[in-house]
C-alpha cells in the first residue's frame, strides 16, 4: 500500500467533504502519522472511514469525526486541554500539537499504558496522561481552555463546565440511540454556555456515565 496516497485519498475523500476545510487542520493530518497509532496488524485500514477497536470494547474515532472535531474546537497555541479517553493516542497527539498541554484521562489501563508508548516514540512531550475514571469530573483540580469527551453521554455532568477557563470548549457527543448529537459548549461568561449542536453521530457511550433521571411509568 502506498501510505501517502492513503493519507491524500483520506483528506481529500473523506475529510474536505466533512466541511474540514481549515487548512491547518488539514496540514496536520498529514503529519501526524495515523498509521503508527492503530492496533498492530491494522496498518491498512489507518485511512478508512470507519472506527478501529482498540481492544476493552472501544475504538478508534473514524478520521473524519477526528478531524472535524479539531476543527470546530478552534485550538490555540496557548490553550490547554483535557481529553477523556485516550484511547489510541491519536486524537491526543492532534490536540498536542495545536496547543500547549494536554491531560488525558483513560479508565482501561492497557490502552493507557499503549497510548503512552505511542506518544513517547512519537516524541509528543506536552501530555500529561492519567488512569482512572474520570467519567462524573475531570481528575485533579485544574481549569481548562478545552474538554473533549471522546464517548458519548446523556448529559454533560456539571462539574466538566465548572472546569471550563473563559472562553472555555466543551465538545460532547449526547443523547441515547439511535439519535446522538455532537455538540460544543463554550463559556460566554462565568456560568453563561452558549451550546451548538454540530452534527448527528453515534459514539458508544463513555464508561460509567451519568444517567439522567427518567420518567417510569
Amino acid at each position: 500500500m502506498d501510505i501517502e496516497q492513503a493519507r491524500f485519498n483520506m483528506i481529500e475523500q473523506q475529510i474536505r467533504p466533512w466541511e474540514v476545510l481549515d487548512p491547518d487542520v488539514l496540514k496536520l493530518l498529514a503529519e501526524v502519522k495515523r498509521e503508527r497509532f492503530v492496533p498492530r496488524g491494522q496498518e491498512d485500514l489507518a485511512f478508512a472511514d470507519l472506527e478501529l477497536p482498540l481492544g476493552e470494547g472501544e475504538a478508534m474515532w473514524q478520521p473524519k469525526l477526528e478531524a472535524r472535531v479539531v476543527q470546530e474546537l478552534d485550538l490555540a497555541p496557548a490553550d490547554t486541554v483535557y481529553e477523556l479517553g485516550t484511547g489510541s493516542g491519536y486524537l491526543t497527539a492532534l490536540l498536542a500539537h495545536r496547543t500547549r498541554h494536554v491531560t488525558s484521562a483513560e479508565i482501561h489501563p492497557a490502552l493507557a499504558a499503549s497510548a503512552a508508548a505511542t506518544l513517547r516514540t512519537e516524541r509528543v512531550a506536552n501530555v500529561t496522561l492519567l488512569t482512572g475514571d474520570s467519567a462524573t469530573a475531570p481528575l485533579g483540580e485544574l481549569a481548562y481552555d478545552v474538554i473533549v469527551l471522546t464517548g458519548s453521554t446523556p448529559v454533560v455532568p456539571q462539574a466538566f463546565l465548572d472546569r471550563l477557563k473563559p472562553g472555555g470548549r466543551l465538545f460532547a457527543v449526547l443523547g441515547d440511540l439511535p439519535v446522538m448529537k455532537a455538540t460544543l459548549f463554550r463559556q460566554a461568561g462565568r456560568g453563561e454556555f452558549q451550546r451548538t449542536e454540530l452534527f448527528e453521530t453515534v459514539l458508544k457511550p463513555l464508561v460509567n456515565a451519568p444517567q439522567p433521571a427518567r420518567f417510569r411509568f
